[in-house]
């Protein structure tokens, strides 16, 4: 599937008090893990409301909160609508994403242990619960990494691409620990190379953890993952040393 034609943006419905505040929550964590990509269209106010399950006036009040934090844009003409403002490049952007590194640091220690210990836990589950509708969305996720343009958008299909993985475990609890996992790594792991090397060695990497899955081989799923997540933790930690480097900590 290309990237044109890849599935809709989807959102689960909500019953809450302060209902904006939930709808901006789950507006910004699709942003913050490139679920939704900078310069795309969120749905229209009418198509949010009725798949959050709330009145229009709720998504309006969400969309000014996300507007206020510069994560979207509303853009009036025949073209129009919400969009998702293109991250900028400049240094002082540079510098903040530095900084906060730096500030949670430690947290992001205690991430990657967490992540090394539940990932390929997650893996051999799914080699173990997956049905072919997974498979087909896995290897979805593979080719369009494959076929990304843009490093935003390869690394929006990295992600689908591990919550693709762990969705085949059918378990709730597992697929938002793995959310979580990578919205708080999203800013370490947008500093990794952007290096055709590097993208063919998660590529083999992903492949081997899909293979494994589809074999239903819980063994190789699991070690597969060891593998990649090791390699990737080194990439993240190498990013963090070269910040603590820059710093003359």
């Amino acid at each position: 599937m290309s990237v044109a034609t890849r599935p809709p943006v989807s959102f689960d419905p909500i019953q809450q008090l302060r209902a904006h505040e939930y709808v901006a929550e789950q507006i910004r964590r699709h942003i913050a893990l490139r679920l939704v990509g900078p310069g795309e269209a969120l749905p229209s106010e009418r198509e949010l409301a009725a798949m959050f399950g709330v009145g229009r006036p709720t998504i309006q009040h969400a969309m000014r909160v996300l507007e206020a934090d510069h994560l979207i844009e509303a853009r009036r003409g025949r073209r129009g609508g919400t969009f998702v403002l293109q991250p900028s490049e400049d240094a002082v952007v540079m510098e903040e994403l530095i900084a906060r590194l730096r500030r949670h640091r430690e947290e992001l220690e205690e991430l990657l242990v967490y992540r090394q210990t539940l990932e390929p836990a997650v893996s051999r589950l799914a080699a173990e619960t997956r049905r072919k509708s997974d498979l087909q969305t896995i290897r979805r996720a593979i080719r369009n990494m494959v076929d990304a343009r843009t490093e935003p958008d390869y690394m929006r299909f990295d992600t689908e691409f591990h919550l693709a993985v762990a969705r085949a475990t059918r378990n709730r609890y597992l697929t938002r620990a793995i959310e979580e996992i990578r919205m708080q790594l999203n800013d370490a792991l947008s500093l990794l190379p952007e290096s055709e090397t590097w993208h063919r060695r998660i590529s083999g990497e992903h492949e081997a953890i899909f293979d494994a899955i589809e074999a239903g081989d819980a063994d190789a799923a699991e070690a597969a993952t060891q593998l990649h997540v090791a390699n990737s933790d080194q990439g993240v930690r190498a990013v963090l040393a070269a910040i603590r480097r820059r710093r003359g900590q």
